[in-house]
């Protein structure tokens, strides 16, 4: 079967599941904004299985994120917003907007006179969706983002309009303040202003990544799964020895810790 039909095809399953009386109950009372946590969900699953190395899981995930589209779509149309077609000639149109070195014969320097070019477009689109008495640097960064990924976000937005250290010394001291803060307000026991605080010094560890050139968000998933395979591997020595975690104490954790980090 074609691409085009299996695309059709799936635009017929999902409008059948919306059709009231015959479709699906749980599919026929989803919104749009019932739907989003899913979506989140099958985009994260989609991540993983990169990260895994599981291609043919990949496509499955792959699939299940093509639904999501193609769910929202339905609703918009039912709601005579927009269709699916529609989506397509907005993306289409983007990119060939965006791409003006591949599509209308520009030509760059380097890839950092590219960057620069295509985040101006980006800046003009914004510009062209707001009004002008509500225009913002920060407009369009969505707060559905993981909140590492909307704070690089928010600081390189930030940043575009000089709105940043010119180098990291002054980073490293921030981060140092913040960090001093914390401890103040744990010494004084207000729980709303170690909050508060917590709040700053991830903030500010997520610009020195920035200034690092270090994507924080990956940076952490890179380290959660550090953590879970050393943990799985202090778990398996102490299977092999019969005994559960409960029955050592943190030194001798600590021990196997160490050796744990030799494997990853």
């Amino acid at each position: 079967m074609s691409d085009m039909k299996n695309m059709n095809r799936l635009l017929d399953i999902m409008a059948a599941l919306r059709t009231p009386d015959t479709g699906c109950p749980w599919d026929i009372k989803q919104t749009f904004k019932t739907i989003v946590p899913y979506t989140l969900e099958e985009a994260y699953e989609v991540a993983d299985s990169i990260e895994r190395g599981q291609m043919d899981e990949l496509k499955d995930e792959l699939g299940d994120l093509l639904f999501q589209v193609v769910f929202y779509a339905q609703m918009a149309r039912e709601q005579d917003l927009f269709e699916f077609g529609d989506i397509v000639a907005a993306i289409n149109d983007k990119l060939v907007r965006r791409h003006p070195h591949v599509f209308a014969g520009a030509e760059y320097k380097d890839e950092a006179a590219l960057n620069d070019d295509w985040e101006r477009a980006k800046s003009s689109e914004r510009d062209q969706r707001a009004e002008a008495d509500q225009a913002s640097t920060l407009a369009g960064v969505a707060r559905s983002l993981p909140a590492l990924k909307r704070a690089q976000k928010l600081q390189k937005r930030a940043a575009r309009v000089g709105f940043d250290w010119p180098d990291v010394a002054p980073v490293w001291n921030k981060l140092n303040e913040e960090v001093a803060e914390l401890q103040e307000a744990v010494e004084e026991g207000d729980k709303d202003k170690i909050f508060d605080e917590m709040g700053d010094l991830l903030f500010s560890c997520v610009n020195l990544a920035r200034h690092l050139g270090v994507d924080a968000e990956e940076a952490l998933r890179q380290g959660n799964q550090k953590f879970t395979n050393r943990f799985n591997c202090l778990e398996s020595e102490l299977s092999h020895q019969n005994r559960a975690i409960e029955e050592c104490d943190i030194i001798e954790l600590e021990q196997l810790w160490q050796a744990s980090k030799k494997s990853f």
